[in-house]
């Protein structure tokens, strides 16, 4: 049976070859409609992004953890991720990925997946909300290509559903953030057929 790390290095691989794989899809594409105010290039962009700040981070040890569960790392961020810097991050991202965003995405993905598979999970890396073990941040990088892959698909009109290792921690960071925010209730009777969730609902 395999170790919690394991697994979760298991789904974040998926996760990587699922928006690897879903991006190869763009081909002249890169200016059309992606999220929001955000076109395919920008999106792909931020998604690039849960590869990358793996990476960086990695290089930047901390001295202790001040954020103890991915959950945690998710009400930490909450405002940040709601302010404007997070819509300019990704144009910029999407920018630095060239001429062939395709292709950069393919070939960080091939420089990170195997950078955490040999990785332990115990390291405490420096993250934007601070110290953290690296098996309690990589399940949040795993969450963000997850969703914004399935964003990604959606833009570009093709199947969006991501691989079941990923989508399962997805789901699984989605019932402790709402359990822990008291949405659990609306959340369940939808997910049972009850009823529908109200417009804007999310457990971010």
């Amino acid at each position: 049976m395999d170790s919690p790390w394991t697994t979760s290095c298991r789904a974040f691989a998926a996760a990587a070859e699922w928006f690897v794989a879903t991006s190869a899809l763009v081909g002249g594409r890169w200016d059309e409609p992606g999220l929001g105010e955000w076109d395919v290039r920008s999106l792909v962009g931020h998604t690039s992004r849960s590869l990358l700040t793996v990476e960086s981070y990695l290089r930047k040890p901390a001295a202790s953890v001040e954020v103890g569960s991915t959950a945690d790392y998710y009400r930490a961020t909450r405002a940040a991720a709601a302010g404007p810097d997070v819509a300019a991050r990704g144009r910029e991202a999407g920018q630095v990925l060239g001429t062939d965003p395709a292709a950069a995405v393919a070939e960080i993905a091939s420089r990170v997946v195997p950078l955490v598979a040999a990785c332990a999970g115990t390291e405490v890396i420096t993250t934007i909300a601070g110290g953290m073990r690296l098996a309690d941040y990589l399940p949040t990088r795993t969450f963000e290509l997850v969703v914004h892959t399935a964003d990604l698909a959606a833009a570009l009109g093709v199947p969006t559903e991501p691989p079941p290792f990923p989508a399962a921690q997805a789901f699984e960071l989605v019932a402790r953030l709402a359990v822990d925010a008291g949405l659990a209730s609306p959340l369940l009777r939808a997910a049972t057929g009850r009823e529908g969730l109200p417009p804007g609902f999310t457990v971010l």
